[in-house]
């Protein structure tokens, strides 16, 4: 049963309900879109992976519920172990949900993003975690070696085309306005409980504060 929100708006909304209708209204994909999916690293893949310093990472637990967490390091922080394995480390973050629904549910989903280019990788696949490995060794940075590592088993592999991020201009300078909101530490109190004072949580979420934090606990 489809929950319908209790508003007079939203009883004027008209939903897609099947795969039929949703293909009538969006037609189906190219030819050109289904032929560009594989299982194994081309060249320009691992380039890309070596040029890449962010990615996002979707997961869901058991029941469904899902998450997108950012993951960024120096470019190349992918690292390539085979022709269908990458391992992405662990730094210091918020614990919260990510880690914990791979071990109820392995299937993620990874879009990587290089600076100025509007097309993105994308990765889909099984995952595991791994508390050790000799390869942790080349995933220091700062000192920092990796307690975790997120070991993806690529199942599907492909390009994405740039429309997105052309329509969104997000790498235009001239477009952004990152002041049209309020600082990070206003937004924290207005949304949530804390201990802090405003004062204090500004001086928390300073850029010279999380430097010195980016690879500590």
């Amino acid at each position: 049963m489809t929950l319908i929100p209790e508003s007079t708006e939203a009883s004027r909304w008209t939903e897609v309900g099947s795969a039929a209708e949703l293909r009538e209204l969006l037609g189906a994909p190219m030819r050109r879109a289904i032929d560009k999916e594989r299982r194994t690293l081309h060249a320009w893949d691992r380039e890309w992976l070596a040029r890449s310093p962010f990615c996002l990472i979707s997961t869901s637990d058991a029941a469904g519920n899902c998450d997108v967490s950012p993951k960024g390091d120096p470019p190349g922080f992918t690292r390539v172990l085979d022709d269908t394995t990458i391992a992405i480390p662990d730094r210091p973050g918020n614990r919260r949900d990510g880690f914990l629904n791979i071990l109820e549910n392995p299937r993620v989903g990874l879009i990587h993003l290089v600076p100025g280019r509007g097309e993105t990788l994308r990765i889909n696949g099984r995952a595991r975690l791994l508390r050790d490995a000799p390869f942790f060794d080349d995933m220091i940075v700062r000192g920092h070696r990796p307690a975790l590592a997120l070991v993806v088993e690529i199942e599907q592999i492909f390009f994405h085309c740039a429309k997105a991020l052309m329509r969104s201009k997000l790498w235009r300078p001239d477009d952004w306005e990152p002041d049209a909101l309020p600082s990070h530490a206003r937004i924290v109190k207005d949304v949530q409980y804390t201990e802090e004072s405003l004062e204090e949580l500004e001086h928390h979420y300073t850029p010279e504060q999380y430097e010195r934090k980016l690879y500590k606990k």
